[in-house]
């Protein structure tokens, strides 16, 4: 393996597969989970996985990221629209960070459409569902 990668999910994702799924689809997160930890293998990444829907856990993870890995791939959820928290902690590490929503969070209520955590992010993948956390390993895997 060449890079390590932490997938780094926020409030609710836990629940993927059982909620809103003409949003999310029917896939359970662990399976998405573990279907991004097998490409991961496929094109040479470790990915290890952490969700949580306690913000402060949220902002630890991503400072224990930068001495444990080369890149995070994070889908803050709520979250992304209003922590200022995680988006200083984010800028606070100097690894990349893409940020990955499985809905395109631009086409859905208003309040969703702004994301503070994503201008400290190498970018911003929305809308592709679960095959936007493959496209952030992708990407990743070039740099």
């Amino acid at each position: 393996m060449n890079k390590k990668v932490l997938l780094l999910l926020g409030p609710n994702l836990n629940l993927v597969g059982i909620r809103e799924k003409e949003i999310y689809g029917e896939t359970a997160a662990d399976a998405i989970e573990q279907s991004v930890i097998a490409y991961g293998k496929e094109i040479g990444i470790e990915v290890d996985v952490y969700q949580s829907n306690w913000e402060g856990a949220i902002i630890d993870k991503i400072h224990e990221a930068r001495t444990k890995y080369d890149a995070v791939i994070i889908n803050p959820g709520a979250l992304t629209h209003y922590s200022y928290a995680i988006r200083d902690a984010i800028a606070g590490v100097s690894i990349p960070f893409i940020e990955v929503h499985m809905s395109n969070i631009h086409t859905r209520e208003e309040f969703r459409h702004k994301s503070v955590t994503a201008p400290v992010c190498v970018g911003q993948i929305a809308g592709f569902g679960a095959k936007g956390y493959n496209m952030a390993l992708d990407y990743i895997k070039t740099v």
